[in-house]
């Protein structure tokens, strides 16, 4: 292709400077900023090291992707089971009613156009244009491209109208297109901007993505496309820019059913999305939760050996060309293990985040030529295009009249669009305390907490290393290049052998020591104050939008709460390890004190708890999060597997404390559990 040569000279150019791109500059009016910054890119250049994890043949990667085949002769696991997990794609099947309904239907210049709907899920409607030829051939089954769009807003009628050029184009040469409204700027809207801006932050522990669900709607409109008698299921496209453009490497990657794939700036990698910022140009729906903590380039490999073009452009922000380069040299290697190189392509557009005539015509004859084979130049990619003028856009067709819904009283009352997260979210299935016992309900706990920490293995940290100690204050190492103060703010009556480790898990939370204080003065035993990273001394900056610190964690397979467990765990096997504690309880208030909880479930060590006003559910929006843990356990769950050890609660919600005393009780424990109003 032609355009490939703008690849060949922008190659040049980055080669010779060493350029990479940079998303704004980075935040430094914080003390944490430098560190969690440097510490963030790091870990992205060390997961983008793994990137075919030692596969050096075709029959080694399709082995990965597979996974094993069990009894039932099916494959279970592997990396495609990995991906829709980390997609949390529910489990539909592709023969389940879709309840298509189509409302509108208009004829121009030979080309049929019909406004229709369809439900991914009971209640999840999907709004779409179907394009088509007006007088396909009688009996022809014809190729078919599902299209799905990016983040152009046209309101009530669907950013799928901003699109419509391209589904003309191919209906005029003999493909059938279904062009998809996305969840936030469709028809009905929902939101992509979870994390992003609307504080959703239990999306990270119900492992909830969008990008799931405009997979889920794309990989259902497949199945609306092949149960139509003029489409041949053998030769189906996926294509899309932006939002789209990821969306078709989401859909094409999990969808074997898709036959090629052309998707237009949808994908940089880890060490441009974390170490250069790039995420914040970025919501929500151009992410997976990485559990699995895969180098980015690896999801688009899913793909191989089916033909793919990638697209972008050389003055694009938010897909940067140092990432570009990166992902294509990656992504051709895989392909040759297949001697598929011809089935590869690249194309680089001059200029910025948009599509021009070249990528048009590139992606048109890609698709004509591996569905219909025919490699022919395009030359008539510029008809009805939709045009800006004056600030004003103008549609071939009037974007009111490819409404699904004609009117606001058109929409079903039993539409899910705007609460799809919630629906999705797991809460874990309660374990069954008489059948298994407590200490199976532990054990099952405890490897569920594990799972959310970022130690390889399940293992715990070692103690953490001591750097400075300035008075009572002291200066930690919990991991590389992660700094952290513990502070003892009340010493013990006699020594320090009975000690309290209070976690600040939130700054507001500092507001709550010195009922602390009086509690272990009380008692007689010292304090210990945790500050772990991004509280106090190492906090960073935080501003919402973009979210910059919590959302790269995510890219990384981790939580911010979930490394903060690491560093009081860390802190723990300090004090024991450095200063004599043999009888180390844990404690805190609001988010700190879950946090506290996580650790002593991790840290068997640890000899009690006590925990004042903590939220019920890890949907509650003061909770901290910890990554895809709603799949397994909710928080009463977590909190009664810390029996048979002491448990002091604090102002807790009666039905989750209705959980903890049904664990404790269950471990013969309950004299040890004490649940007492919150004491101002």
């Amino acid at each position: 292709m032609r355009p490939r040569i703008a690849l060949v000279a922008t190659l040049v150019i980055l080669a010779a400077s060493g350029a990479a791109q940079e998303y704004g500059k980075a935040d430094r009016g914080q003390p944490g900023d430098e560190m969690i910054q440097a510490f963030l890119a790091r870990e992205a250049e060390r997961i983008h090291a793994t990137f075919l994890d030692g596969v050096k043949t075709a029959q080694e990667l399709e082995s990965k992707r597979r996974g094993k085949v069990g009894g039932d002769g099916r494959a279970h696991g592997g990396w495609r089971g990995e991906l829709r997990e980390m997609l949390s794609l529910p489990e539909v099947d592709s023969s389940s009613p879709l309840h298509v309904a189509v409302t509108g239907r208009r004829v121009r210049g030979g080309v049929v156009v019909e406004n229709l709907h369809y439900q991914s899920l009971p209640g999840l409607y999907v709004t779409a244009n179907l394009y088509r030829p007006q007088e396909p051939l009688e009996g022809q089954r014809l190729p078919a491209v599902l299209y799905v769009c990016g983040h152009a807003s046209r309101g009530r009628n669907g950013n799928k109208t901003a699109y419509q050029s391209h589904g003309l184009w191919f209906a005029r040469h003999g493909y059938v297109c279904l062009m998809l409204d996305s969840l936030q700027l469709g028809e009905i809207g929902g939101t992509h901007h979870g994390t992003y801006r609307e504080n959703r932050w239990w999306w990270h522990s119900a492992g909830y993505t969008p990008a799931g669900v405009e997979c889920l709607n794309g990989m259902r409109g497949i199945d609306l496309l092949i149960a139509r008698a003029d489409v041949d299921p053998e030769r189906i496209a996926v294509t899309g820019i932006s939002g789209g453009g990821a969306a078709t490497i989401w859909i094409a990657a999990a969808d074997e059913r898709v036959a090629c794939a052309a998707a237009v700036s949808g994908m940089a990698d880890l060490p441009s999305y974390v170490g250069n910022r790039v995420i914040n140009g970025h919501c929500d729906c151009m992410f997976l939760y990485n559990s699995r903590r895969w180098p980015w380039a690896r999801i688009a490999a899913m793909i191989a050996p089916r033909p793919l073009l990638f697209v972008n452009s050389d003055a694009d922000p938010i897909f940067p060309m140092d990432a570009n380069d990166r992902v294509i040299q990656r992504l051709e290697r895989v392909w040759s293990l297949f001697g598929a190189g011809d089935r590869i392509d690249a194309v680089v557009s001059i200029g910025g985040h948009a599509y021009r005539e070249d990528i048009r015509r590139a992606v048109y004859r890609f698709l004509n030529t591996h569905l219909k084979s025919d490699p022919r130049e395009i030359d008539d990619s510029e008809v009805d295009l939709v045009v800006r003028e004056g600030g004003k856009y103008h549609h071939p067709v009037p974007p009111e009249e490819l409404r699904a819904f004609p009117t606001d009283d058109d929409l079903p009352q039993d539409r899910i669009n705007a609460s799809i997260d919630r629906v999705l979210a797991p809460r874990g299935r309660r374990p069954d305390l008489e059948a298994h016992g407590h200490d199976v309900w532990r054990r099952v706990i405890r490897n569920v907490v594990l799972e959310c920490l970022p130690q390889p293995g399940r293992s715990l940290p070692e103690a953490a290393g001591e750097l400075v100690r300035d008075g009572d204050t002291i200066w930690l190492e919990s991991e590389k290049g992660i700094r952290y103060t513990i502070e003892r703010v009340v010493p013990g009556m006699a020594d320090d052998a009975s000690a309290l480790l209070v976690v600040v898990g939130r700054e507001a939370e500092e507001a709550t020591l010195d009922v602390w204080r009086e509690e272990s003065r009380r008692r007689g035993r010292s304090v210990w104050v945790c500050r772990p990273r991004g509280v106090g001394p190492t906090r960073w900056t935080r501003r919402n939008p973009p979210n910059y610190v919590e959302r790269s964690h995510l890219l990384l397979g981790r939580t911010v709460d979930g490394d903060r467990v690491t560093d009081v765990v860390a802190a723990a096997r300090y004090l024991r390890s450095t200063h004599g504690v043999r009888k180390l309880a844990v404690g805190g208030s609001g988010a700190g004190g879950i946090i506290a909880a996580y650790a002593a479930i991790c840290d068997e060590a640890v000899v009690e708890a006590h925990l004042r006003d903590v939220p019920a559910t890890h949907l509650d929006a003061r909770s901290p999060q910890f990554l895809g843990v709603l799949r397994r356990a909710d928080l009463p769950w977590v909190l009664g597997a810390l029996a048979p050890r002491p448990l002091v609660i604090e102002g807790l919600a009666a039905a989750a404390v209705r959980t903890v005393e049904a664990a404790f009780e269950t471990a013969e424990a309950r004299d040890r559990l004490r649940v007492l109003p919150l004491q101002k």
